[in-house]
């Protein structure tokens, strides 16, 4: 493991932090000023650099707000903890927007700075292992053993040029298969080509897949290669095939039986020296069953069928695929890249991800744009992961009897209506607040049109028993606490059916 690099002018505090590092095995290198640390990265390895920089704010010979922003330039993942007096507070909450891990104020608590500096490991050496896997696995990410299966899969037909039908769900990554299939065979060298059959209207995929003899129909002033052309010598990938129209179905079935095709318009035959993979996220023999597929072709596409699994039967990657696609959405938007806590992690691993892995690159992407800090928490998740959130899936935090166990602080139980709920913890400063937000939003994505009322109402029989929880049941007292009328806190008792 790489050294802490600790910076501050004050030597007590140099020395007080050395020793408790060293007492828990961890090595440390020390700096008086960040003109010291600037030429000391300008002078180690990437391997012999700092593992965690411990950074005070005010030292003579610059600033360490400075220091942060230079080593972020070239250490963007480094955990980086900045030191400040309360008076600096302001400072330390602006150094925290601009990418510092955490602040520390002084004087510190020591278990608690050795806790966090512990913490900032941890991270880091997340990141370390994030970027090996992600650097040794560029194209397809997945762990699990149903995609250990694919990649199997993939490898077997590395050398071959049968025709490959894959299914799974929408999202789940079936053109990223084709890529791989296509990379990895002989036919690396041509082209890719790809065409959503469902995407194109009906009276254009002809054309799109077959191409058009000038003058053909009205607009075809010039002829045009299709689809097939254009994979000569590769592969053509055709996605979504089950929504392919009926009558188009009978000439790919001509092209696929005999290699051979005619343009639209046109009456030379054209040689197509192409193989094709398909895909749909339908069910195929009961598309042929209706009647709107046929068998023939089903059976000429299903030569080798390759089943993507959806992203909830690979739970165990959505941690390695979360932090690819944070880093992916960083560089596409030209910022640093986030980091994800623990918690986050567990909610987005129990979510079902009915859009799959497309889902989770679209919800990573919004993260990046609209997480308040370097850090992303449980509580900046979008309400799409939050809302579904339910007491039969406990996760990040536990399934809590509400009748004997409190919710700490700064958690939202889900559905607090239900004898027990979901605890997430959202963080020390969410409170009851992003509870009831959560409850409403869940509330208004249904087609309910009472939602004041039913949240209002939930809202005053809360308030109200706890009031004569605290006043051991006496009514007037209780009114008195909550500021209303001995009427009103009777009639509302009777409205609200309170036992008591």
């Amino acid at each position: 493991m790489k050294p802490i690099w600790i910076v501050d002018d004050d030597q007590s505090i140099r020395f007080v932090l050395e020793k408790a590092l060293l007492r828990e095995g961890l090595s440390t290198r020390s700096f008086t000023n960040p003109r010291e640390v600037l030429a000391a990265l300008a002078t180690v390895e990437g391997s012999e650099g700092p593992q965690v920089l411990v950074s005070d704010i005010r030292m003579p010979g610059g600033s360490g707000l400075d220091l942060l922003t230079q080593v972020k330039l070239q250490l963007p993942a480094l955990p980086v903890i900045i030191m400040t007096a309360f008076s600096d507070l302001d400072s330390a909450v602006s150094a925290f927007q601009n990418g510092a891990f955490e602040y520390l104020p002084k004087p510190f608590d020591l278990p608690k700075a050795i806790e966090l500096i512990r913490r900032a490991l941890e991270e880091s050496q997340r990141e370390e292992v994030a970027e090996e896997l992600m650097a040794d696995t560029p194209e397809m990410l997945g762990q699990a053993p149903a995609m250990q299966d694919v990649f199997r899969a993939i490898g077997r037909l590395s050398q071959s040029n049968v025709t490959v039908m894959i299914t799974g769900e929408s999202g789940s990554g079936k053109e990223l298969v084709a890529r791989a299939l296509h990379k990895h065979s002989p036919r690396s060298s041509g082209p890719f080509v790809a065409i959503n059959t469902a995407a194109i209207p009906k009276d254009l995929l002809e054309s799109e897949l077959f191409g058009h003899e000038r003058g053909a129909f009205t607009g075809a002033q010039t002829s045009r290669r299709g689809r097939f052309e254009q994979a000569e010598g590769g592969t053509l990938f055709l996605d979504e095939i089950g929504d392919m129209p009926f009558d188009l179905q009978t000439r790919l079935l001509r092209v696929l039986s005999d290699g051979h095709f005619y343009r639209v318009g046109g009456h030379s035959a054209v040689k197509a020296n192409v193989r094709v993979i398909a895909a749909t996220h339908q069910d195929l023999e009961q598309r042929v069953k209706e009647g709107v597929f046929r068998e023939d072709l089903f059976h000429r596409l299903n030569v080798i069928r390759l089943r993507l699994p959806a992203l909830r039967e690979r739970r165990e990657d959505v941690q390695v695929l979360t932090r690819h696609f944070l880093l992916q959405s960083a560089q596409q938007l030209g910022v640093e890249a986030k980091r994800i806590s623990e918690t986050a992690l567990e909610i987005l691993g129990q979510f079902n991800f009915p859009g799959n892995v497309r889902q989770l690159e679209n919800i990573c992407h919004w993260l990046t744009v609209m997480a308040p800090a370097q850090m992303i928490e449980a509580k900046d998740l979008p309400p799409e992961v939050l809302l579904p959130l339910s007491p039969n899936l406990p996760l990040a935090a536990a399934s809590i009897e509400a009748s004997d166990t409190a919710p700490q602080q700064g958690a939202v139980i889900v559905n607090p209506s239900s004898s027990s709920g979901t605890l997430v913890n959202l963080g020390a400063h969410a409170g009851w607040e992003s509870a009831l937000e959560v409850e409403a939003l869940q509330l208004l994505g249904t087609d309910r049109q009472d939602v004041w009322d039913v949240l209002t109402r939930r809202f005053e029989s809360l308030l109200i028993q706890a009031a004569l929880a605290t006043t051991r049941g006496r009514r007037i007292e209780a009114a008195v606490k909550l500021g209303i009328g001995r009427n009103t806190i009777t009639r509302k008792i009777q409205e609200l059916h309170i036992e008591g």
